[in-house]
Order: structure tokens, then sequence, then C-alpha cells
């Protein structure tokens, strides 16, 4: 005769069961709750790692670049060379008045000081703010230095007279100040490039021996700074600008001219054209096609022959 299950037991059995289901049940919710957590934990800690240090987006942007050469390169590049040519015309015309020519530089660059010192400049891009500043001062010394030798610019033949404006201090550092701003202007140019293309460093520091093998290899726009430090360095206020001196390297490579002087770095020619005014304002905009047609560049006039 079969034994029947009492109800007490089977009450146990399928409260056993009950709670078996519900603790199977509860594991598999908390490894998934679980899981959850973890991964959102993780998602959050490498959130920050895919932004760390943004670019400022309004740092050395192209407009901040043009707004700069108009308001503040060229009405400097003109102060510049109204110098330049002022010096010509003394070595030229010996009963020119040197005297009248200085005054009237010192109130030029006075004028040009009160025109650029009202320009505001980003914040953003420190290095245009740098090149601004070295740009004022050059002008504030350069204009104190004219007008303080002046009175005896006649007293002497032009050539010795601009031997020792060359040994004034003021005159001295105006130089210094002038190339620091054109440095640092040229330095804003190579970050904006890496803002636009990150395979770009951002900055370039001139190795003790630039090789012509990696010159060559170097983008424009690094070629740019490196010739713009180059002058800084060497203190080589001249009427052309980085680029002139960036083609004329490249051609002269390209002629031949280094390998037939054994010249074998990017320090060597410079110094070779630099010395023997091998560099002409303008050499750039006539080679360009040559040498750098596809390459980018700010959309600065200087660039550009059509502008």
């Amino acid at each position: 005769m079969e034994k029947r299950v009492k109800r007490s037991e089977l009450t146990y059995s399928l409260a056993f069961l009950l709670t078996l289901v519900l603790a199977v049940g509860a594991f598999f919710y908390g490894v998934k709750v679980g899981t959850a957590r973890v991964e959102n934990k993780y998602a959050t800690e490498e959130q920050p790692a895919a932004s760390v240090a943004p670019a400022l987006p309004n740092a050395y942007q192209q407009q901040d670049l043009v707004s700069f050469y108009h308001t503040v390169f060229l009405p400097y590049r003109e102060f510049q060379n109204e110098w330049f040519a002022t010096e010509s015309k003394w070595l030229a015309d010996s009963s020119a008045d040197r005297t009248a020519d200085l005054n009237g530089l010192a109130k030029s660059a006075k004028k040009k000081y009160d025109a650029i010192k009202s320009v505001g400049v980003s914040k953003a891009s420190p290095l245009l703010v740098d090149a601004q500043t070295s740009y004022l001062k050059s002008l504030k010394l350069f204009s104190d230095s004219f007008a303080e030798v002046a009175k005896d610019a006649n007293g002497q033949a032009a050539d010795a007279f601009l031997e020792s404006l060359s040994g004034n201090a003021y005159f001295k550092e105006g130089r210094v100040q002038a190339l620091s701003g054109q440095r640092d202007y040229y330095g804003s140019m190579l970050k904006w490039a890496a803002m636009i293309d990150t395979d770009l460093p951002s900055d370039y520091e001139i190795p003790d021996i630039l090789s012509l093998s990696k010159w060559k290899s170097l983008p424009l726009i690094i070629k740019l700074k490196v010739s713009a430090d180059y002058l800084s360095e060497q203190s080589e206020m001249k009427p052309f600008t980085p680029q002139d001196l960036t083609v004329r390297i490249d051609d002269f490579i390209s002629s031949g001219q280094a390998d037939k002087r054994k010249l074998k770095s990017f320090g060597a020619i410079a110094e070779l054209l630099t010395s023997a005014d091998g560099v002409r304002n303008g050499d750039f905009l006539s080679m360009k096609i040559r040498y750098y047609e596809n390459e980018q560049l700010p959309q600065l006039p200087f660039f550009f022959s059509d502008k």
C-alpha cells in the first residue's frame, strides 16, 4: 500500500524549492548589478583621460594670426622698412641730414608704439601677447636711441656713425626685442599648424647641429620657425623675412651649392647667406611655387603674392 505524503512535508519541500529559486535569482541579479557598477566605475575613470588638457578653443586661431599681422606686425614692419630705407640713403648720400632723419624716425617709432599699444591681443594665445610686448619694447628703445644720438649724427661719416649707433645700448636692445617679437609670431604660427595637423609638434627647438638631411625632412611651417629662431639668436635684423631665408637655403641646397662648398648643416648655410647679403626681401614669393606649392600655411598676406 503506497504511503501518502504528509501535508507538512509537502509544504516544507515547496518552501525549500522556492527559497532555492529566490537564492539563485538573487545571485544572478547581484552579479548583474555588480558588473554594471564595475563597468560604470571604469567608464567614469576613463572619461577624464579622453579629455586631458583639451586645446583652448580660442588659442592661436587663424583670425588671431591675421589680426596680429595687420594691427601689430605690419605697423612695426612699416617702421622697420623706414629705418632700412634711411640707412641706405645715408650710405648713398653723404650730404643727407641724419639729425633730421633720426628725429623723424624717433617720432615715427613713437607713433607706431601708440598704435600697437592700443591693440587687444587674446590672452589665450600667450606667444602673440609676448610678441606684441617685444615689438612695443623695441619701438620704445629705438625711439630713445634715435633721439639720444640725433644731435651728433652729422658730425661723422655715415658708415662711422652707423657703427657707433650699433654699439648704442638702447639700439642694440631694440634690435633684440624686434627679433624676439618676430620669433614669437612665427612660433605662434607653428602652434596654429599643430592644431590643424596633430602630426605636427606645437614647438620645435633647433638642435646644436641641424643636419641638411634633417632640415630637408622638416615641413615648411617648422622651417620658418627655425629661421626665425636663428635670426633672433644671431641678432640679425635684416630687411628680409624668415621665409625669405628659408627658401634661399632650400634653393642653395637644391642648386648643388651646399655640396660644392661642402656645407653640411643649416647653420653653416644660414651664416654664409646672411653674412654675404645672399637673401633678399621677396625671395620667398618669387620661388614659393617651385618649392612649397602644396605646403599648408596660415592665410597671411606675406605668404601669398596676390595679397
